[in-house]
Order: C-alpha cells, then sequence, then structure tokens
C-alpha cells in the first residue's frame, strides 16, 4: 500500500486522487505547485502503484492541466531527467509529438536542412514508437536517411555544431521519461507525459517551435513556459500541425507568436499566399518514413519543384524567422528557396549523412 513518506512529503497520489483531482472532470480541483511536483516526482521515483498511477493520469487528462501543474511536471523533468548538452550556436527547437504521424509526409527533417542551409541551425528531438501513437517520428525518418540518430546529449551538440542540423535521441538525454515507457503504453490514451516531454529542450535553445490542434494549446504552452523555472524559452512560435506535428497544415491557418515580456499574438496565414497551394491530401504518403527521407533528399537537392518542393519551403521559413534570422516569412521564404538553389541545403544532409 502507497504510504507518504519524509522524503516525498504528504502527497502520494492516492491521497490527491482522494482529495484533489480524482472527482471527475467537473468537480475536480486543480493541484498547487507543489502538490505537482511531488506527484511527478513519485512517478519517475516509480513509487506509485500501477492502477493508482493509472487513475492519476486519466485524472489529469480529464480535467485539464493547468499551465501551473505543467509548469511543476516540467521543472521536475528537467531536474530530474533531462541531460542538456547546448552547442555553441543557439538552435530553434523544434518540439514535435514524440508519438509521430501515420498518415502524411514529415516534413521537419527536410525544413530544418533547409534553415540550416539558409544559416539557421535546428535541433529535433523524439524518442522510438512512442505510445499512444507509436508512429514514424524524426528518428525514423534520419533513420531512413541514414543520418546516426543513436547519439549521447554531447555527440548530438557537435553535430548541430558541425552541419547546423542536430537530433537528439530522447533515450540518451531524458532516460527518466523513457523509463516511463511500458506503463504510458498500457494506458491506450495520451497522458501529460506526451505533452511535456515534447518541451525537454535537450539544446537549451531559446526559441521553441511547436504546433497545435487548437489556439487555446498554444496559450497553455506560452502559460506553462511562464509557469516554469527551467523551461524558459525567449520565444515560442506555434502554428496549426499536421497530426498534431510541427508541418504546417495547408490552407487557412492560425500561428501563435509569443516573446518573453510581451503578450501572446495570433494571426491567420493562407499557405496558398506563400506557395503552397495544396490540401492535406496532396500531402499523404504510403511509408511516412521511407517516402519522406525520399522527398527529403530530392527536395535539398533541387530535384523536386512540386508540392512538397513548396511545403518543405514554408515550414522552412517558419524555422528561419522563428530563430530571428528572417524578419518576415516572406523573408524566410526566399532564404529557405536559396538555400536550396545554391546547394547549401544538400550540403547540410550531405554533412548530416557523414557525421
Amino acid at each position: 500500500m502507497q504510504r507518504s513518506t519524509a522524503e516525498f512529503g504528504e502527497w502520494p497520489l492516492k491521497r490527491l486522487m482522494t482529495a484533489v483531482v480524482g472527482s471527475g472532470p467537473k468537480s475536480a480541483d486543480d493541484m498547487d505547485r507543489s502538490q505537482a511536483r511531488e506527484a511527478f516526482q513519485r512517478i519517475l521515483a516509480g513509487e506509485p502503484d500501477p492502477t493508482t498511477l493509472g487513475a492519476f493520469w486519466l485524472a489529469n487528462r480529464w480535467k485539464r492541466n493547468t499551465p501551473e501543474e505543467l509548469g511543476a511536471y516540467v521543472d521536475v523533468m528537467h531536474e530530474e531527467c533531462v541531460d542538456s548538452v547546448a552547442p555553441e550556436c543557439d538552435p530553434v527547437d523544434c518540439g514535435a509529438n514524440y508519438d509521430g504521424k501515420g498518415r502524411s509526409g514529415l516534413l521537419g527533417v527536410a525544413a530544418g536542412v533547409v534553415a540550416a542551409g539558409a544559416g539557421t541551425p535546428v535541433v529535433v528531438h523524439s524518442g522510438d514508437r512512442v505510445p499512444t501513437q507509436k508512429q514514424d517520428a524524426y528518428k525514423h525518418v534520419l533513420d531512413e536517411l541514414g543520418v546516426r540518430t543513436e547519439l549521447e546529449p554531447a555527440e548530438s551538440a557537435d553535430m548541430v555544431d558541425s552541419t547546423g542540423f542536430g537530433f537528439y535521441y530522447q533515450p540518451a538525454f531524458n532516460p527518466g521519461i523513457d523509463d516511463l515507457y511500458d506503463r504510458r503504453d498500457q494506458m491506450g490514451v495520451r497522458v501529460f507525459v506526451n505533452t511535456i516531454e515534447t518541451l525537454a529542450n535537450p539544446a537549451d535553445a531559446s526559441v521553441h517551435l511547436g504546433s497545435f490542434y487548437h489556439l487555446a494549446f498554444a496559450k497553455k504552452i506560452v502559460e506553462t513556459a511562464q509557469a516554469s523555472e527551467r523551461w524558459t524559452p525567449d520565444r515560442v512560435i506555434m502554428f496549426q500541425g499536421m497530426e498534431g506535428y510541427d508541418d504546417i497544415r495547408p490552407g487557412y491557418t492560425k500561428v501563435a507568436d509569443w516573446s518573453s515580456g510581451e503578450e501572446l499574438s495570433d494571426y491567420e496565414i493562407e499557405t496558398a499566399e506563400f506557395g503552397m497551394d495544396v490540401t492535406e491530401e496532396d500531402l499523404e504518403v504510403d511509408d511516412v518514413a521511407g517516402d519522406s527521407a525520399a522527398i527529403t533528399e530530392a527536395v535539398v537537392a533541387g530535384e523536386r519543384e512540386d508540392h512538397f518542393a513548396d511545403a518543405v519551403a514554408l515550414n522552412a521559413a517558419f524555422r528561419i524567422y522563428a530563430g530571428g534570422d528572417a524578419d518576415s516569412l516572406e523573408a524566410g521564404l526566399e532564404a529557405a528557396r536559396a538555400a536550396i538553389d545554391d546547394g547549401s541545403a544538400a550540403a547540410v544532409l550531405e554533412e548530416l549523412q557523414a557525421f
């Protein structure tokens, strides 16, 4: 039976379920910062009974976590799990959902390579078949390209400085979260760990680029940054992504942009105005990892000038703009297309494959 201990304090998960979060989505209370911190410390220590842990995760899903709770979870993750190693440069941190995509091309590798070719360093990170979807993520496209992915954090930092693009592998830089794999797999639904693992920021980047289904989620992520003591980006830029990933959705879509000390701003764009005049169905593929790798090689080499090339260019433009190397998306798009045309993007991919 679970008992409160001096090591953790007075809030075992069973007590939190009974007294705070477990009474249902309408009547549950929110945890304060200290309660949320203790809860996640206990989870990472492997203390909770599996049944209690599952109930706690589900209760958090029903009631929806506050930014204060998420900020506490993020802080504990950074304190106890994350082995961050910063490169000498300051890259854009791309925090896509780790459980991956299953229908559409994963364009973030190509977009990051193009942005790096234009002079904006980019970092991506993921695990390997993360619950609940267990679909293709950054690692799997890079594997198909012959790029090393099972790197220690210091190697990942060297990759960024050597090529302009870097991959950090969750089991190496965030082993405490990776250790929760089996318990998460048994849940069958996403839990708050799916959100906070994307905020691990293993390269200590000052800019975070992510995606959302609804603008309210972007606002919550910004408020989480404001509530966190360990994850404190200077800028967060997010857009409506395909399948929850950091590939911008075609058509009329929203963008959220926040800088420290300022209010969150949001606006709409029409991707056709930036050359991405396609539908989501146009970007579907049969084999996400394999087809996305082939698309990446062809686009960065300048061998494709179709809708995938347009989509990669716009996604690269967002990275260049987020990193502060362009003062508008239009300027970012111009820089992205130039990096493809002059061979800079292809050179980055060749350096990655040789790393």
